[in-house]
């Protein structure tokens, strides 16, 4: 039920008090919302009046919200960009729903975007908005529907869909070792490459060959595509995913810098918070994703 009236101030005056708070001066957000101070000053005189609170200090000629209003005004800002985001869906798609899904770079360019042509095939009432997050966040305050996870399942409040397990490999230039390391402790002092959103893979991928090392260093990158560039030129040995390196494997830009077995890291999983109902187009897109993993692993 929605809330009584009295209660859902204007979006103009949700606007004017948005802008003060973030511009820090009535003129600022005149000058913005293209208004003159004084509407900017009626419209939250309009919107203390309806609500009964004070929401603005006046002292010499400045507006400051006052400690309630700050609270306030998050919770208000947050939900204007949500309308707005509704309104561009929906100018974006108006036969139909849309999913806004956060991936991951790799992940989506070489796994995902390649089957994205059947999803739309299937569904075309369905437009899928594509967004990129590292790492996990709180559904409440970013605008996605579902994520794709990588990892273990440590995401708080969602529900999870396995997509597929991961499977890493060492790999260097031909140059740099031209028959890959011989020992583990010489694979150890080679330098290493990192991937920013995951610190440890090293750490963890020597456990699993079990040594324990720690303070492993080297040069970082936020995105697997920089990695395997900077690996092709011969900038160290990195760990990376077995799909995003068969191509390089096969034509010999890149070799196996240890040749034991290739080892999982984690998983993928779709993911969705559990505390509100699934809309439709990503009912259509978990089952056309179940369908898709029944197709792969089909022999």
């Amino acid at each position: 039920m929605i809330a009584p009236r009295r209660f859902l101030p204007s979006i103009s005056s949700l606007l004017a008090l948005e802008a003060v708070d973030r511009l820090g001066s009535a003129s600022a957000a005149a000058e913005e919302l293209s208004l003159t101070q004084s509407a900017i000053s009626r419209q939250l005189k309009t919107m203390e009046d309806q609500l009964g609170v004070q929401l603005i200090e006046r002292n010499q000629m400045r507006l400051h919200l006052t400690p309630a209003a700050k609270d306030y005004v998050q919770t208000a800002r947050s939900a204007v960009q949500n309308l707005a985001q509704a309104a561009l869906r929906l100018k974006a798609n108006p036969a139909g729903g849309s999913l806004d899904l956060s991936i991951l770079p790799a992940f989506g360019m070489h796994w995902l975007a390649p089957r994205l042509q059947d999803f739309a095939r299937r569904h075309p009432e369905v437009t899928v908005n594509l967004g990129t997050r590292l790492n996990p966040f709180n559904f409440a305050s970013e605008p996605f529907d579902a994520a794709i996870h990588f990892g273990r399942q440590d995401w708080t409040g969602v529900y999870y869909l396995p997509i597929m397990r991961e499977e890493v490999l060492p790999v260097c230039a031909p140059n740099l070792a031209p028959a890959g390391f011989d020992t583990l402790n010489i694979l150890r002092a080679a330098p290493q490459l990192h991937l920013q959103s995951r610190p440890d893979a090293w750490e963890r991928w020597f456990e699993l060959q079990g040594q324990s090392v720690t303070g492993l260093h080297g040069m970082l990158f936020d995105q697997f595509s920089t990695m395997i560039q900077a690996t092709i030129h011969g900038l160290g040995v990195a760990l990376l995913p077995s799909y995003l390196v068969e191509d390089d494997l096969n034509a010999g830009r890149l070799i196996k810098a240890w040749h034991g077995p290739a080892i999982s890291l984690g998983s993928y999983y779709l993911v969705w918070p559990n505390d509100r109902a699934t809309p439709e187009p990503l009912r259509s897109f978990q089952e056309w994703l179940k369908a898709q993993l029944n197709t792969d692993i089909a022999p």
